[in-house]
């Protein structure tokens, strides 16, 4: 009886879904980041991919086990796969300031990602329609630059407490290099001026861009709430619609926020007295993501 009732406990172990290493996923650029993903036992067929970016002084694996990151309960819960990159860079941070990863295919961390991607649709059949990217701070910048950088590769973004892509970039060209400025909330710039940091990172690309959910705290003091506005203005300006909200909600997702439409691709949600940065919102995020 005992030794039936321990092999039943190691039968539902070794079934058990867990965080795993993918150490050769095609990888044709420089940055050696690495890739780890989750695949739930009960994976749906095609299954939808969710990019999950981690902040600084993270990793793939503290991100993972975060309480405050819900996104392997998503999993789980609904049979979608996750991809959990971890930053090869100093502090941990996305490399999201060179030349490298601000380019298509420049062979930073962002062109790793993509290769990340293009591996698990391949190797797990996953949907290329639905490929979703989020993350918080750093996380949330390299989730900007991976919409300008591959946008071909991404239906839509949820990003919480980030900056404009292309606004860490370093004079120097050094790699993930933090820029006060930007951090600051000082660089401003038109919508137009915006758009086109966009375009230079993959010139002369014309196809679909993933659509872009912005969140942001109006107390962080890690990256400015003015980068809130300056991030809606960059995709506002990147779809070609007004800077002036089709329709604001008052105390949605939850109390205290405010959510604000630009037409059907661009959605701002600004956190009262958030700071940094905002809590991932599971549900939410996967509304937008039609998940």
């Amino acid at each position: 009886m005992l030794s039936t009732f321990l092999t039943g406990i190691l039968a539902t172990a070794a079934l058990g879904a867990s965080l795993t290493q993918v150490s050769n996923y095609n990888n044709n650029a420089t940055s050696k980041a690495q890739m780890y993903i989750y695949v739930p036992d009960n994976v749906v067929t095609n299954p939808p991919l969710v990019v999950v970016l981690h902040s600084c002084q993270s990793s793939a694996q503290s991100y993972f086990t975060n309480n405050k990151i819900p996104w392997k309960q998503g999993s789980d819960k609904k049979g979608y796969i996750t991809i959990w990159p971890s930053s090869p860079n100093s502090g941990t941070c996305w490399d999201v300031s060179s030349k490298q990863s601000l380019s298509h295919l420049g062979g930073g961390d962002s062109q790793a990602i993509a290769s990340m991607i293009l591996y698990a649709l391949d190797h797990y059949k996953a949907d290329a329609s639905r490929v979703y990217v989020t993350g918080g701070s750093s996380g949330a910048m390299m989730s900007n630059v991976l919409a300008a950088t591959h946008p071909e590769l991404i239906s839509a973004v949820s990003l919480y407490s980030g900056v404009p892509a292309g606004c860490f970039v370093s004079s120097s060209g050094g790699i993930a290099q933090w820029n006060n400025t930007c951090s600051g909330g000082q660089i401003k710039a038109t919508a137009d001026k915006w758009k086109q940091v966009v375009l230079d990172m993959y010139p002369g690309y014309t196809g679909a861009r993933p659509k872009m959910q912005v969140w942001h705290g109006s107390v962080d003091s890690t990256l400015a709430p003015a980068n809130y506005e300056e991030t809606i203005k960059q995709w506002t300006g990147v779809f070609g619609v007004s800077q002036t909200a089709t329709a604001t909600k008052a105390d949605t997702p939850q109390g205290g926020y405010t959510t604000s439409d630009y037409g059907s691709s661009v959605e701002g949600i600004y956190a009262q007295g958030v700071g940094h940065s905002v809590p991932a919102n599971l549900t939410a995020s996967e509304i937008w993501f039609g998940l």
